[in-house]
């Protein structure tokens, strides 16, 4: 049997950043994911929108590591080569009602210390979109964009070289508890092919569970079963290439006012491609991404509200994201993120129900995490 300082669940980006947090301090370190590469789940699937802090309670952590995650997040994008573009970002008032809004968001963001926050009106509104439909905008200019699928690479990459091993076809089976460690049976191998399936245990010091919208299974292996990740799938279409001109950068409408999304918005990729979307909507399965996809038709219906020259035969399909929420249907958010030790076996650490603004806040929660796996190792 292989032995650990630590184990961490989850090849996304925020358990791709955690290994680069705490193999800089430990060896032993082992990232296991269950696909065939990292970061193939919602860390790939999202809108790679680096988010200001701006949506979230003050002093929630959603609040706390998004505006850390946001300076963090250019800083090693700069360092490690990672594509990023810093945009701003506009949440747009097309209505009175909405434009008393702004206020509430402007004060929130400031009560969180995300910085340059102003409103604006239609004049400026157009100079920086001429395009967008607006009585007043909260401009926010700390927000931006990046390359997901590069950054979960470059948090591995970085994570391989300080000595973290990195496996991934590794689907864990069993979690058992001794007295100074837990016991970590993993299924190595292409489920597809069963003559190629390997059965192996890893003893480890610590365990760390990140593993997105498998998290709350993988607490119910240590009989941890207060958690329930509820599916939310969200889909987006592409603005065909001849009409990209329409929008500059982020626009956004206000956030949903039950928390579930931040609305279907309009962003200018790093590509130079326009992306309409997410929207939000629970199904019941977690590998649910394709079944009864939206029509181009609603994606326009949604998207004038922003942007009143977008028509359905503008858009094209594009993929679909599965978000980890906490938040069964019917109920009204927001809700944040759980990152605690687990009460009756504190080698383990749950990170449960991470969603947005998961991306942006990776590498500050990563830092939080190490500081808890140094209690148990220390």
């Amino acid at each position: 049997m292989d032995t650990a300082n630590v184990v961490i669940i989850g090849g996304g980006v925020v358990g791709c950043a955690i290994a680069r947090a705490v193999s800089s301090r430990w060896d032993d370190v082992f990232l296991l994911e269950q696909t065939p590469k990292l970061g193939m789940g919602a860390s790939s699937r999202n809108s790679g929108v680096v988010h200001s802090g701006l949506y979230y309670p003050p002093g929630s952590q959603k609040a706390r590591h998004c505006v850390a995650g946001n300076q963090l997040m250019y800083e090693f994008c700069a360092a490690h080569n990672v594509p990023y573009r810093r945009t701003g970002k506009l949440v747009v008032a097309t209505t009175p009602e909405e434009e008393t809004k702004l206020a509430g968001l402007l004060e929130r963001g400031r009560a969180n210390g995300v910085e340059g926050l102003r409103i604006i009106h239609r004049p400026a509104i157009h100079a920086r979109e001429p395009h967008i439909a607006g009585l007043a905008a909260l401009e926010i200019p700390s927000a931006g964009v990046v390359s997901s699928e590069e950054l979960v690479k470059a948090y591995a990459r970085v994570a391989g070289g300080q000595g973290a091993s990195i496996l991934t076809h590794a689907r864990v089976k069993r979690l058992a508890p001794r007295k100074d460690s837990i016991a970590v049976g993993i299924e190595i191998g292409d489920p597809r092919q069963p003559e190629s399936l390997t059965e192996e245990s890893i003893e480890a010091r610590c365990v760390v569970n990140a593993a997105g919208l498998y998290s709350d299974e993988v607490a119910a292996l240590l009989d941890s079963t207060r958690y329930r990740i509820y599916p939310v799938r969200g889909e987006y279409c592409e603005v065909v290439r001849a009409k990209a001109y329409l929008v500059n950068a982020l626009v956004y409408p206000l956030p949903h006012p039950e928390g579930l999304t931040l609305g279907v918005h309009l962003m200018k990729t790093l590509w130079d491609t326009v992306l309409v979307g997410p929207t939000a909507r629970y199904v019941a399965e977690k590998n649910d991404y394709e079944r009864g996809r939206l029509p181009m038709e609603e994606f326009a219906r949604l998207g004038k509200h922003l942007l009143p020259e977008l028509q359905a035969a503008d858009l094209i399909p594009a993929y679909s994201g599965l978000r980890a929420k906490l938040l069964p249907p019917g109920a009204a958010g927001p809700v944040d993120f759980v990152i605690t030790r687990d009460p009756n076996h504190p080698r383990a650490i749950h990170l449960v129900g991470i969603d947005s603004p998961g991306l942006t806040a990776a590498p500050s929660i990563a830092q939080q995490v190490a500081a808890m796996v140094a209690e148990v190792l220390d």
